[in-house]
């Protein structure tokens, strides 16, 4: 899904807004209207997030704002439900409403995608102790096919594929540990994290380092060493803070 940047705008008899000047040289989303067959709320809202989820919004400082009228538009479906999708994302903390001026994408600060991290930290390697505990080899497996493509020094030269890899990479750790509340936990996190790992994936020497220490990571789980494999894999979290909190100038 393609994304771009429409306005907030219009207004209801039930609730009144406030109207913003139109742009009409903005961009629009490339949305298909929504399957009637499902609850429009959850498709407006799977639909946003996926959309807000895909944008690089630390590229540039300029604000990312969300046109509710031209979304419900788009998605062939009333405003209410795209309403209700965007109270639920603020919730959430990926956008928020200013009063008398609309609806913006949220940038998390440096403070906060530090903090972020470490907690990640956390429940990754408690799910990394999880699956050298309980984890079949033919689980782990597939852990390690993953980097096939970027032997021989291939990192750099696919580094978009390799980022999307690396985030699945993350997510699988997770999935394998099997513990319901420890994957809940993780998700919201980790799609506010993965927009800073697209963007710091090819920042410094990062994407060579990240390959070696999934290498690694595996081999620890593989061996089933439960010690290694947690510290590894929490190092490596804690690597990307203080990368983060060294060269992150963009965050503030």
């Amino acid at each position: 899904m393609s994304a771009s940047i429409p306005r907030v705008g219009g207004s209801t008899a039930s609730s009144p807004e406030p109207q913003i000047a139109a742009h009409d040289d903005l961009p629009r989303f490339a949305i298909d209207p929504i399957d009637t067959n499902f609850s429009f709320k959850n498709k407006a809202y799977a639909a946003l997030k996926t959309v807000i989820v895909s944008m690089d919004i630390y590229r540039n400082r300029s604000d990312i704002r969300l046109d509710e009228r031209q979304l419900a538009q788009d998605f062939g479906v009333s405003r209410t439900p795209v309403r209700e999708a965007m109270a639920q994302l603020e919730r959430e903390g990926f956008v928020r409403s200013v009063p008398r001026r609309g609806i913006y994408v949220v940038r998390k600060t440096r403070r906060e995608v530090i903090e972020m991290i470490t907690a990640w930290a956390a429940l990754e390697s408690m799910a990394a102790r999880l699956i050298t505990e309980n984890a079949s080899t033919d689980e782990i497996a597939p852990l390690r096919r993953m980097f096939a493509t970027f032997e021989d020094g291939q990192v750099q030269a696919k580094l978009d594929e390799y980022s999307e890899v690396n985030i699945e990479f993350h997510q699988t750790i997770i999935r394998m540990s099997h513990n319901r509340v420890l994957i809940d936990l993780a998700e919201n996190l980790f799609t506010n994290m993965r927009m800073i790992r697209r963007k710091t994936i090819g920042e410094k020497d990062r994407a060579d380092r990240s390959i070696r220490d999934h290498i690694n990571i595996i081999e620890a789980l593989e061996a089933r060493d439960t010690g290694r494999a947690e510290k590894l894999v929490r190092d490596h979290a804690l690597g990307l803070a203080d990368h983060v909190a060294r060269f992150a100038d963009y965050l503030d």
